[in-house]
């Protein structure tokens, strides 16, 4: 499988939506607006970030 730019970015936002959609449906004592107000940007930040670390590291690997 060969990924792209828009395929790779569209895996995260789906991995990120699952995990909010299971926070949401937890009984957990933090309310939906919590959750997608503070949560939900630090998701997509550390995403964004692990991606960023991951596609430097694996075009250090390949050169």
């Amino acid at each position: 499988m060969e990924f792209s730019l828009p395929v790779a970015l569209g895996a995260l936002v789906v991995v990120v939506a699952a995990g909010l959609g299971g926070l949401i449906a937890a009984p957990i004592p933090m309310g939906t607006d919590t959750i997608v107000m503070m949560v939900a940007p630090s998701m997509l930040v550390f995403g964004l970030v692990a991606f960023g670390l991951g596609v430097k590291h694996g075009e250090f690997r390949a050169g």
